[in-house]
């Protein structure tokens, strides 16, 4: 069976970079993912990585966690402060802790070593898919949120005009949410029509994430309201 291959939206192939300290690691993936049609630049460390992403446009990172120098869930959560690209996290620490504490940073998605190369390419198509699609928009006017509107037709998050920044999948949560106000949805719902990983805390992880930028107290959500035993609803002004 062949590994479905993903085509970015303007049909040219999806430009993936590689950052990992292991030579022949970073390498093997280089040649992998070529072969499975994808263009890939590689880096050697954070640091090479930021001077590449100066330059050039990616839709994906795939980003070892343990880097000398500054260390890849550092890299992702200060990465998060000003660019929406999707990162996968690699990482031989396979703790839910670690976990956790990755997709908190801002990750997409979290694989551990060692891994099979086609599960690679199953987590890479996932998120490419769910990022690169245009959501089928319910809601065409802003929704009041507190402080905060959200635009669901361009994805985006602001208060008093200033625009805030949304991970791919946060500002897709944001869209399903405000598409069916004070409707629970649940955790599954929520992770298959976002493309989230079902497994562990995922979606509570990313609930959490965006009740820090939506709530004045996300331990004391006023908008994003779990439903114990069901899910989560969102209760918007």
């Amino acid at each position: 069976m062949s590994v479905e291959k993903t085509q970015a939206i303007d049909g040219e192939a999806p430009h993936i970079m590689v950052v990992d300290d292991d030579d022949r690691l970073r390498k093997l993936l280089r040649r992998y993912l070529s072969e499975n049609g994808y263009r890939v630049t590689t880096a050697q460390s954070a640091a090479d990585a930021e001077a590449k992403l100066r330059g050039l446009t990616f839709d994906l990172l795939v980003l070892d966690v343990m880097m000398p120098g500054e260390n890849g869930v550092d890299f992702t959560h200060r990465l998060r402060q000003s660019l929406p690209v999707p990162i996968l996290l690699l990482t031989a620490m396979g703790e839910a802790e670690d976990r956790i504490a990755g997709l908190e940073s801002g990750a997409d998605d979290y694989l551990t070593k060692p891994f099979e190369p086609r599960e690679l390419l199953l987590r890479i198509a996932t998120i490419l898919r769910r990022t690169q699609a245009v959501p089928p928009l319910v809601v065409e006017t802003a929704v009041r949120i507190g402080a905060f509107e959200f635009h669901p037709a361009r994805g985006e998050l602001t208060r008093e005009g200033e625009s805030v920044r949304l991970t791919h999948t946060e500002a897709q949560l944001l869209t399903l949410f405000v598409s069916q106000p004070g409707v629970t949805l649940s955790r599954d719902e929520l992770c298959r029509q976002s493309g989230i990983d079902a497994g562990g805390r995922a979606i509570d992880v990313q609930i959490t994430r965006l009740r820090r930028k939506i709530e004045a107290d996300p331990r004391s959500p006023r908008y994003l309201c779990t439903v114990w035993g069901e899910g989560y609803a969102l209760r918007p002004d």
